[in-house]
């Protein structure tokens, strides 16, 4: 017998909980429109950016619909359209810090340990 998600998210949830987690779908969905309309501000189809890249169109079809993705993945992506990626770290009350030494070879070094 099929149970629909939202019945175990309302016994499992508190209202707080479920309405923080509906807020990160948002932000989910959000952050896809936000890949797939940086690569046609670029006026990229999928097709141009894979062969810019090297991939082919569906790889860059399901990258744009991941919620998550490795940094070097997305480094790798912003490159291909010509760009660079910058990772800037934001608390409340203090400036904007951008990370540095986060190359795409410093990320390789890192996840081989």
């Amino acid at each position: 017998m099929a149970v629909l998600a939202s019945d175990v998210f309302d016994k499992l949830l508190t209202p707080e909980q479920r309405k923080a987690a509906d807020k990160r779908g948002e932000e989910l969905i959000a952050e896809y429109r936000t890949l797939q309309q940086l690569r046609k501000a670029r006026d990229l189809t999928q097709a141009q950016l894979a062969e810019l890249w090297g991939k082919d169109q569906v790889s860059i079809s399901q990258l744009e619909k991941r919620a998550d993705m490795l940094l070097s993945t997305l480094r790798s992506y912003v490159e291909a359209m010509g760009g660079e990626l910058d990772l800037v770290v934001r608390f409340e009350g203090g400036p904007p810090v951008t990370l540095s030494g986060l190359s795409t070879g410093d990320l390789r070094e890192k996840s081989a340990r």
